[in-house]
């Protein structure tokens, strides 16, 4: 298919390393599949190796360790080390949960460039109850020890309807931990948090108070922090470009090897997403079915095949289309354009008027709900 003519295949840059599915926290809007549970057989150190080897061949410079929680691997450090001597940038993305100061200094000899840490909300009580553990402490003082070892504090907010009252005290919690990087990253609805939407979703005014917040204090702390606060998509007018161009930039590396265009492609139907143990990166990113499917354009319906955008937003989400819909080749329903946008104004609608029946509690993201779940289907939002 590489010679196919549908798309000119770019090499991968970013490759994201999500090396387990096992995480101590259960964060209702976890992007991981819902049915994490159902998927065993880990990658092994020297599948790792390897695969880190032959993504950087094909010129991957950005790598991102994630999981679930990648501390929970004990072979981090060699993968780390392993990392460096190719000639990544490397990133660890985690909970912080675990990450004691033994473990810092073990990682910065290994060579890790960057450490980003998640906080859940800036008070003790709510912070704790939306990881369903108790880690809020914890994660301040992994904060203050990720400065004391000469990393930048890069810390992400995921924002939602639970927390998003917080914005202020959010701010001044980064400010008071030295904070060098904030991600305000409103909830993305896949996995987890299409589960839950109803009960994460913010309102329109919630929405627009909160990004009013964030621009007053992306001014007044210009050049003592930086601030970035991700638009939600639902409340956008055009989608975003869906992994700035399927198969063009970001290659994700699933527990289980299962290669994937982005991290929540697994749920797409027909996809057949290839797995390291079987084909090298090279043969998955070049040839295989699931990377040439949505690559370039050939792919897409009206709207989107005439429309002067699509070259910047690439059609928008696949995920979000299928999940929105039941058809992943249409316009991303976030769209004004799209046909189906009213799916998102029902959604929107559904959110504002929930009034959480104590018979729909939220699911936390743990094996035992997850072993209770099948994959998601289109407009399975029943929380």
């Amino acid at each position: 298919m590489a010679g196919s003519g549908k798309a000119e295949i770019s090499q991968p840059r970013w490759l994201l390393a999500e090396l387990t599915y096992a995480c101590p926290l259960q964060c209702p809007y976890c992007s991981n599949p819902v049915d994490f549970a159902s998927y065993h057989d880990e990658l092994d150190t020297e599948d790792w190796l390897r695969v880190l080897s032959e993504a950087r061949t094909m010129g991957a410079v950005q790598l991102g360790f994630s999981g679930g929680e990648p501390l929970v691997r004990q072979d981090l450090s060699i993968l780390v080390k392993h990392a460096r001597k190719l000639g990544y940038y490397t990133n660890l993305i985690t909970s912080a949960y675990g990450l004691s100061e033994e473990r810092i200094v073990e990682l910065k000899a290994s060579g890790l460039d960057h450490i980003q840490i998640s906080i859940q909300a800036s008070s003790r009580e709510l912070s704790d109850s939306i990881a369903g553990t108790t880690c809020f402490d914890h994660k301040r003082e992994v904060a203050r020890l990720i400065k004391k070892h000469g990393y930048p504090m890069v810390l992400c907010v995921v924002i939602h309807k639970q927390n998003i009252h917080q914005m202020e005290s959010i701010l001044d919690m980064a400010e008071d931990l030295r904070a060098d990087y904030v991600e305000l990253a409103n909830t993305q609805y896949y996995g987890w948090a299409h589960l839950n939407r109803d009960r994460l979703l913010p309102t329109r005014e919630d929405f627009r108070r909160a990004e009013s917040i964030a621009q007053t204090y992306k001014a007044k702390l210009k050049g003592k922090m930086k601030i970035y606060y991700v638009v939600p998509d639902y409340y956008e007018d055009r989608p975003k470009a869906c992994m700035n161009g399927w198969g063009t930039t970001f290659l994700t590396i699933a527990p289980d090897g299962t290669a994937l265009p982005c991290h929540s492609a697994r749920q797409l139907p027909g996809l057949n997403c290839p797995n390291v143990r079987d084909l090298s990166i090279r043969e998955i990113w070049e040839d295989s079915e699931a990377f040439n499917k949505y690559r370039g354009d050939h792919w897409m319906r009206e709207p989107c095949r005439t429309c002067p955008e699509k070259n910047r937003d690439f059609g928008g989400c696949r995920c979000q289309a299928y999940l929105l819909t039941g058809d992943p080749t249409v316009a991303d329903p976030v769209c004004t354009l799209s046909p189906n946008h009213d799916k998102i104004l029902q959604a929107i609608q559904s959110a504002s008027g929930n009034q959480f029946p104590e018979q729909r509690p939220v699911m936390f993201r743990n094996p035992r709900n997850s072993r209770q779940l099948s994959p998601l289907t289109p407009d399975s939002n029943t929380i």
